[in-house]
């Protein structure tokens, strides 16, 4: 095994679970959120400001790097970790969403997928074996079995042919792996919002014996109940002794929640992409510090976060660099709201070591002014 998961308690009051993950690159704390590098490189942050803020592992995706600058040039560079000067652990997602939902010429069959780049329009294919090979050679320590990522809401009888056309993928992405002693392949259990296809997915892929294990096709457009529900049927059908990770999240109620709910892992595009928009994570809940009423706050983002923006700048100084289109005021929001989130599933780490994760999820959504447990965001 290329990875290796190690419990190290339950939280009394909740069931949520502290552990690690063991990878070639280093070691990970769970639950954890990792910043997506997309392209090989997180929004306006270097390597070096990653790690400052607490970050352990990041996510880079295939699809883009597939499509530029190619995993053949990335392999040439020694992998992606060379490639991108990062030297803690990298997870890749298989490519499968993003053909899904960029591109708009797309045909599926048995074999894959094929598309058209969303950048010039050329007609390309994935396959899982395809798609496994190129994060082959991306090395990234974590990979994605290729899948299909139902849209919400989606008839069920289209959600149970995908589901079962993802579980025959996913073995075929097994087959096709060709380094299984220095890259752990996860399988993604999908289904949509019914919790029959759920557990027929996730008995058909633990039966393969993957070293993890991802739950996809959540945090699509549904209720946050809703997920919360396929969360609460899917989870305990999934090995104790292995990583657990729920894909495209990144609100503060949802990594809390998700935390309760016993997922180790989690990544999205959320803090950097609000960031880019002005829009601030703070203690307090939402922030948008491009509102007129910051022009003249010489306070912090946050006066509860010591992260490097909110010790340095105020608001009306990054809300001027906004403003103005200077690129420093961006990566200013980018760095808090990374900090945020990093911070945030320390302290969740924390109060699960402690026995007490119910009582920081309701003192946190209290201090967030979180209505019925939904993040704003």
């Amino acid at each position: 095994m290329a990875i290796r998961y190690e419990f190290i308690k339950a939280c009394k009051q909740t069931g949520a679970r502290l552990g690690r993950v063991h990878t070639p690159h280093g070691v990970i704390d769970t639950p954890t959120f990792m910043p997506v590098g997309t392209q090989a490189t997180v929004k306006g942050m270097s390597p070096e400001e990653l790690k400052t803020l607490g970050a352990q592992i990041i996510l880079s995706n295939t699809y883009h790097l597939f499509l530029r600058p190619g995993h053949e040039l990335v392999e040439q560079a020694g992998g992606l970790h060379k490639f991108m000067n990062w030297d803690r652990p990298i997870l890749t997602d298989s490519g499968g969403f993003q053909v899904f939902s960029l591109s708009e010429m797309r045909k599926i069959t048995e074999e894959g997928v094929q598309f058209r780049s969303h950048i010039n329009g050329d007609r390309l294919s994935l396959t899982p074996e395809s798609a496994t090979h190129v994060q082959n050679a991306l090395g990234a320590d974590i990979m994605m079995a290729f899948d299909e990522c139902p849209p919400y809401p989606a008839e069920y009888e289209y959600v149970k042919q995908s589901t079962q056309r993802t579980s025959r993928w996913a073995e075929r992405c097994l087959q096709a792996h060709r380094r299984p002693h220095d890259q752990a392949l996860f399988a993604i259990v999908q289904g949509g919002m019914h919790a029959d296809l759920r557990k027929q997915s996730a008995l058909d892929l633990t039966s393969l014996d993957f070293p993890g294990y991802a739950m996809g096709g959540l945090s699509v457009g549904e209720p946050k109940h809703m997920m919360y529900e396929m969360l609460e049927e899917t989870v305990p059908l999934l090995p104790s002794d292995k990583p657990r990770y729920l894909m495209g999240v990144g609100s503060p109620d949802a990594l809390i929640e998700g935390s309760i709910r016993g997922v180790d892992m989690f990544d999205c595009v959320l803090p950097t992409r609000i960031a880019r928009n002005g829009a601030l994570m703070t203690s307090q809940g939402r922030l948008v510090v491009r509102n007129a009423k910051y022009a003249s706050d010489f306070g912090p983002l946050d006066p509860e976060c010591d992260c490097y923006a909110c010790r340095n700048y105020s608001r009306a100084y990054i809300r001027h660099l906004i403003k103005a289109d200077e690129m420093f005021g961006l990566r200013l929001t980018t760095v808090h709201n990374l900090h945020f989130l990093v911070n945030l599933m320390a302290n969740v780490r924390e109060a699960i070591r402690e026995d007490r994760l119910g009582d920081f999820r309701d003192q946190f959504f209290e201090a967030y002014g979180m209505a019925g447990n939904e993040s704003g965001f």
